[in-house]
């Protein structure tokens, strides 16, 4: 059997067992610059690959998700919460028999413009940066322009369209979403669902973990519907989406699953997100945050000589967002003690050698 057969039986048996909502592959609406066609792989897989490959999905391993920097070793990261949303968005996508292969690059994809120190970092640039900032259309910028030394990495409509549309305010009714504001793709929608059945719940269990809530502080009348327990409440929230979404043209939650959903969702923007006991650090986050962009925009020959910034860009504000955007926590806080902590002085003695 050829290589080529293989990739055939495939296209055929997605025409054939896939629900017709579904996004074929061989349907593609294709890639800004038109490129030759893998031999094994269909254009999603290929997306799915070129992420996973890239210089900033590696990073999303030192990149916080709510607790910034954390040293436990159970403590979720910005990788971890995109390796559960990809599990949860296939799960969804199989069961109303979506294309598996997008929902999971855009899974992938989707959180690698965020920023170190999670919503910190990005409430920092957004107040600071002219453009303004927003983490999915970052994330978009890194695929169509940062990736591969500014050439990108050329991913399919369907891919960057889920990407984009991915995220959702802090206040977002998830059923009062305008036509133009959703994914076009019914995989975008499943991820920008499981996006929020992810963090929603594992948010709480890290939560709890560090000792910010407990289990009776969450709100009763949300577990009544859902679940007391972690597992029952992904396992209800997951079922409830495939069986009001099977056969639609829009992916949703029944009213008494998606109201609980956002309930538990607010608590945690209250209470967690924003809340009192991590206020100090976010700010301590922010301001360094704030003080690299205000530095490298003032010693532009520092940056572009130490970290061999390529100036693909006039505006020099969108290159230094670009680089801060990029960083993980841990960069970020080693660049600040660069510049802004004096070193202790060595031992005695060792003045010469340092000279």
């Amino acid at each position: 059997m050829e290589i080529a057969t293989i990739k055939k039986f495939w296209e055929n048996w997605e025409a054939q067992t896939l629900s017709p909502l579904a996004s074929l592959s061989i349907k593609s609406r294709g890639r800004e610059h038109p490129e030759k066609e893998c031999e094994l792989r269909n254009c999603f897989q290929r997306d799915r690959d070129r992420i996973i490959h890239s210089k900033s999905f590696r990073r999303l391993k030192h990149k916080s998700q709510v607790f910034l920097s954390p040293e436990g070793d159970h403590y979720r990261t910005r990788l971890t919460h995109t390796l559960e949303v990809s599990q949860i968005s296939r799960t969804i996508a199989r069961g109303l028999r979506l294309n598996e292969d997008l929902t999971e690059a855009i899974s992938l994809g989707h959180d690698l413009g965020h920023t170190p120190f999670g919503h910190a970092g990005e409430e920092a640039l957004q107040e600071i940066h002219p453009g303004g900032f927003k983490h999915n259309e970052q994330s978009l910028r890194v695929v169509d322009f940062i990736e591969r030394d500014g050439r990108g990495l050329n991913l399919t409509w369907e891919v960057r369209d889920g990407i984009l549309q991915h995220s959702k305010t802090r206040d977002m009714n998830m059923e009062k979403v305008s036509k133009e504001n959703l994914p076009q793709t019914l995989e975008g929608q499943v991820v920008r669902w499981s996006d929020m059945i992810a963090y929603v719940n594992h948010d709480i269990d890290d939560a709890i973990r560090a000792g910010v809530i407990t289990q009776n502080d969450l709100p009763q009348d949300c577990l009544e519907v859902l679940g007391k327990t972690h597992r029952e409440r992904i396992d209800r929230m997951v079922k409830d989406v495939i069986l009001n979404s099977v056969e639609k043209s829009l992916v949703t939650m029944s009213v008494p699953v998606r109201n609980a959903t956002q309930e538990l969702r607010k608590f945690l923007f209250d209470t967690v997100y924003f809340g009192e006991y991590q206020q100090i650090e976010r700010e301590k986050a922010k301001r360094l945050i704030k003080e690299l962009y205000q530095f490298f925009l003032e010693n532009l020959d520092i940056f572009e000589k130490e970290y061999r910034v390529n100036f693909y860009h006039q505006d020099t504000d969108i290159i230094v967002c670009d680089f801060i955007s990029g960083m993980t926590d841990r960069y970020a806080t080693a660049i600040y003690r660069k510049y802004f902590i004096p070193y202790s002085w060595p031992q005695e003695g060792m003045g010469k050698e340092i000279n």
